[in-house]
């Protein structure tokens, strides 16, 4: 906790944990359902909140890492199926809560979300808007506990009539040894960067990014009357809104063997691996350009702790790192923008990939079929001043540091071959001489996406209702 007199306590008992601390668990099931009673749906809601076997899993710090976790959201269309007490329409009415009220199938073209990305594409559930009530989120140390616990659930879902519409299984990629790892399909170490958050425990080893403190109510909705600490109202009655957050659920599909046909397609002009890292800012260990632009170590070596130690301050051309690149867009720090201040557009990220890793020397054709990606959940307690607008302003646009019209996130974004483009300076100005990589594909399509609440402990009991009680 920072010494700021406006700093408000956090209640952490009372804050759903995976806001607050990445489980960093094998694997996960994230489960999509559909509430088809009311009155039975809040007993549901009721048992994990008291639970031994299942319960819903606070922010709590505990002494004994568990064997899951599990944590709920709910859709602006799930939180009207469950028929409350009070009206959700004039709990969210707020201006800010416009996106979730809407939903991300509402808003999924102005992200970026069209073409193969498209709603109508979606799967498992998430493509029915009207039905996808609640996201249930299951984390497990082995696959062994996950296939129990999801048996138990399955059995509470056929009695209380929760329909599952369908689920998603991740799992952490393995590395050479066969220990699970933090690399993506691409070939990236993955969750380097993480904001620092006023009043959130600290985490041992993880590589904050030295960007100033966060304040709390970034992330969670804290009812409070002091500046900074109340940009956004909180959705009433409190017992429904504070402490709770907000998130973006991605379902993103990664096309790992034509990404790795690109890079090698460039080999004249660049070096592939060199191109992998100047699109994503990072080489695939995630040591930075910014530290070391021309080999993915630095001499002497740095520790995984200073991967974040950089600010773009003695790179203002892209020269380590081009501008335009994945991390640079969508966690600029200093870099010049043309809107928008970095620090009021953090996001919390949750990922891990599904789908088998990726073997190009495999012979079996049904491998390279096979569909890869990342889950990826994006905390904030904006959806649109923080999530929004990273994917339409920073991701999307090429107003981005004023790249030009259409340039957009070389990996995120949704480029198309007839106009992408991405710029890797070769010289400072006034030269500015540049090498021009143009024609590449949309490398990661969305199969589905939800915006989710992520009531409050307290909030649960709210929803469940004073005349539920625990089976």
């Amino acid at each position: 906790m920072t010494n700021n007199p406006t700093s408000k306590q956090l209640n952490l008992a009372d804050i759903q944990g995976l806001i607050v601390r990445g489980y960093n668990m094998d694997v996960v099931r994230y489960f999509v359902l559909c509430v088809d009673d009311a009155t039975k749906a809040k007993q549901f809601i009721c048992d994990l909140i008291n639970g031994e076997s299942l319960k819903i899993t606070s922010a709590e710090q505990w002494n004994i890492k568990p064997s899951y976790c599990l944590n709920i959201g709910f859709t602006f269309e799930g939180l009207k199926a469950l028929k409350l007490q009070d009206d959700v329409n004039q709990a969210f009415k707020h201006g800010n809560y416009q996106p979730f009220r809407e939903g991300a199938i509402d808003r999924a073209s102005a992200i970026g979300d069209t073409e193969e990305s498209d709603p109508k594409n979606w799967i498992n559930g998430l493509e029915q808007k009207d039905k996808a009530h609640i996201l249930l989120l299951l984390f497990a140390q082995d696959g062994d506990t996950l296939s129990k616990k999801s048996v138990e659930l399955r059995d509470k879902f056929e009695k209380q009539k929760i329909q599952e519409l369908g689920y998603f299984d991740g799992a952490k990629l393995p590395d050479e040894d066969g220990k699970p790892s933090d690399m993506i399909h691409f070939g990236y170490r993955d969750g380097i960067t993480q904001p620092r958050v006023d009043g959130f425990p600290a985490k041992d080893g993880i590589p904050y990014d030295g960007q100033p403190v966060i304040p709390a109510h970034e992330f969670v909705l804290i009812h409070t009357t002091e500046p900074p600490y109340a940009p956004y109202k909180v959705p009433k009655p409190l017992e429904l809104g504070e402490n709770g957050s907000f998130a973006a659920l991605r379902v993103l599909k990664q096309n790992v063997e034509g990404f790795e046909k690109f890079l090698q397609n460039q080999k004249d002009v660049i070096n592939p691996e060199t191109l992998a890292a100047k699109m994503c800012g990072r080489w695939r260990n995630g040591v930075p350009l910014d530290l070391s632009p021309e080999q993915d170590e630095l001499e002497p070596p740095i520790s995984y702790e200073k991967f974040n130690s950089f600010d773009y301050k003695e790179d203002p051309t892209g020269l380590k790192c081009p501008i335009g690149s994945h991390i640079r867009r969508n966690n600029p720090r200093i870099t010049p923008t043309a809107i928008g201040d970095p620090n009021l557009r953090r996001l919390i990220r949750r990922g891990i990939p599904y789908g088998s890793a990726y073997d190009p020397q495999s012979a079996d054709p049904q491998s390279a079929d096979e569909e890869r990606g990342l889950l990826g959940l994006f905390i904030c307690a904006s959806l649109g001043e923080q999530f929004e607008f990273v994917m339409k302003d920073w991701v999307n646009s090429g107003n981005f540091a004023s790249l030009g019209d259409k340039v957009k996130d070389p990996l995120l974004g949704a480029n198309n071959p007839q106009d992408s483009k991405f710029d890797i300076p070769l010289s400072p100005p006034p030269d500015k001489k540049s090498l021009e990589i143009k024609g590449f594909e949309r490398f990661i399509i969305t199969r589905g996406g939800a915006y989710c609440f992520l009531p409050s402990i307290t909030a649960l009991k709210y929803m469940a209702g004073s005349e539920t009680t625990a089976s």
